[in-house]
């Protein structure tokens, strides 16, 4: 056993591990990389959160930077859950429910608190939180604001950011804050402490006021992507002033959340979903752009593109059996999940006449047939668990966020896009009302051509997508993987401004180091890995 696994043994309540076998299990995710940690950590409490945070910020003093990753499930596709320090694991011991308000809906809940068990709770007590993606529901609560996560129903209801009311976060020296939004007065308080927290606000706000130009262009950003920092929304014209959204989307580089107070919405057990085919991407995303533009809609629009229905019928035929009359260019998915089934009717009613004003081919399944169809809705899960030879469907393509309106040019431009790259054989999938896209190639990663090709395809895919005014990441943080992408998004004034953040709330580089706009794409080549699994997700139907 190390030096540091030994002294935090002696020093914290949770258990410190070293072995090759867990080390070996920690080294990987749900992403194309590898990193293998120095140690494990499983803190039974926020305490030895802070111990380990003051323990690693005392060791940067003195010359030697070691880094801190929470981690949840590993379901990142990013490498934002890997590190090569002290890998915290919060699933274990700080799962728990704290605190939770019927009549309001509001809970409060441990970092490392299930999705699913999460989502259970609240259904019983009529309420869910919408951002909780059914496919990632094995994922955690604190992973999920870290990375800012959306789902399929935040098309109505907005992203994580949405939801949080405020945080406790673990400060780099090892401080524990509480966040949410102060007024003018609150904040003058805030200003004038001795700690390393009126450190944190005197410089941000400064670096708020030196760069107020900056952060006004960021907000237009920020407001679909969530790459970056969102500094747009810490400072309001009022004067009031809140830490929270800088940590949402942060993935553990600027502190590390322990506690999370969430708003939650009413829960509608059984919604309203009807289906439209089109023979053209052109008139679908016509459709969606006028769909958008109504006052009320859906609580999701998913789509599947044709390429992974043709994928489908090669794995599993028997899952295309709604589609009588073959395989159309795109389908469309729609919720309805307001209350009041009167309404959920009245609004699917308005969805469907804008959607035969451009030739589609809408079907509401009846109650034997909705399993069918959900199952064609979810059956990217399928294309990412099969694989052909040593091929497999690969998250390197896996977020990005292209303007509705430009989505007809994208799909146009994409298999000469993807041909260029090498690649013939991939699928798309995604949330049309969002923009939202998933793009996954299947190739060979122990193969060094096809490990060559993945960062040649990752610049012509995310350089396009930002040419038609989108995002590199638009479900979740950009992590490792995509972090080497915020050049095409962002302008080095800008990046230089994340930096900022990044050395005022990190001065010794320990917490969570490499992700986002901070990793080198050499060091990010190193780290591919030579056999991709989904060993961490067997027991569960992975993302899709």
């Amino acid at each position: 056993m190390n030096k540091i696994a030994h002294y935090l043994q002696q020093h914290v309540d949770g258990e410190v591990v070293t072995s090759d076998e867990v080390l070996d299990y920690f080294s990987t995710d749900e992403s194309v990389l590898q990193q293998r940690p120095m140690l494990v950590l499983y803190p039974r409490s926020e305490r030895d959160i802070r111990k380990t945070a003051r323990f690693t910020w005392q060791l940067a003093e003195k010359g030697r930077s070691v880094a801190m990753t929470a981690r949840g499930s590993g379901t990142d596709t990013t490498g934002g859950s890997l590190g090569d320090g002290i890998c915290i694991a919060m699933t274990a011991h700080m799962n728990k429910i704290i605190e939770l308000d019927p009549k309001s809906g509001v809970v409060v809940v441990e970092a490392g608190i299930l999705l699913d068990k999460l989502q259970q709770v609240l259904h019983t007590h009529g309420r869910f939180l919408p951002v909780i993606a059914e496919n990632n529901r094995y994922g955690t609560i604190g992973g999920a604001v870290a990375n800012n996560d959306s789902s399929r129903y935040s098309y109505k209801y907005g992203p994580m950011q949405e939801f949080v009311r405020g945080l406790k976060v673990v400060l780099a020296n090892g401080e524990l804050i509480e966040t949410g939004r102060l007024s003018k007065r609150e904040l003058n308080k805030k200003l004038g402490l001795a700690s390393f927290e009126g450190e944190l606000y005197r410089a941000l706000d400064k670096v708020i006021e030196d760069g107020q130009t900056q952060i006004d262009q960021l907000a237009g950003i920020t407001a679909v992507s969530k790459a970056g920092y969102s500094i747009a929304d810490v400072k309001q014209k009022d004067g009031s002033f809140d830490l929270t959204p800088l940590f949402i989307g942060s993935q553990g580089s600027l502190g590390v959340i322990t506690e999370v107070i969430l708003d939650t919405a009413a829960y509608t057990p059984r919604p309203l979903l009807f289906v439209a085919g089109f023979s053209s991407h052109s008139s679908a995303w016509k459709a969606v752009a006028r769909i958008n533009e109504l006052k009320n809609g859906p609580a999701s629009i998913d789509f599947v593109d044709e390429s992974l229905l043709t994928a489908i019928q090669s794995i599993n035929p028997g899952v295309l059996k709604p589609l009588e009359g073959g395989v159309p260019a795109v389908l469309l998915f729609f919720e309805f999940d307001d209350e009041s089934p009167r309404t959920r009717k009245k609004l699917s009613k308005k969805v469907q006449k804008v959607l035969e004003e451009h030739d589609a081919q809408t079907v509401e399944p009846e109650e034997e047939e909705m399993s069918g169809w959900l199952r064609l809705r979810d059956s990217a899960s399928m294309y990412i668990t099969s694989s052909i030879d040593k091929k497999r469907a690969l998250p390197v393509l896996d977020d990005g966020h292209v303007p509705v309106e430009r989505m007809s040019e994208f799909f146009n431009t994409l298999p000469d896009l993807m041909s260029s790259a090498g690649v013939t054989d991939y699928a798309v999938w995604g949330q049309a009302g969002n923009g939202l896209v998933h793009t996954a190639p299947r190739l060979d990663i122990s193969s060094v051509g096809d490990r060559q090709k993945l960062f040649k395809l990752m610049d012509a895919y995310y350089g396009y997508v930002c040419e038609l005014g989108g995002s590199i990441a638009a479900e979740y943080a950009e992590g490792r993987l995509r972090g080497v992408m915020d050049s095409l998004q962002f302008s080095p004034d800008q990046i230089e401004l994340f930096t900022k953040i990044k050395h005022i709330f990190d001065p010794g580089s320990t917490l969570n180091t490499g992700v986002k706009f901070a990793m080198d794409k050499q060091k990010l080549k190193s780290m591919i890995r030579s056999d991709y699994r989904l060993d961490h997700q067997h027991n569960h139907l992975p993302r899709g």
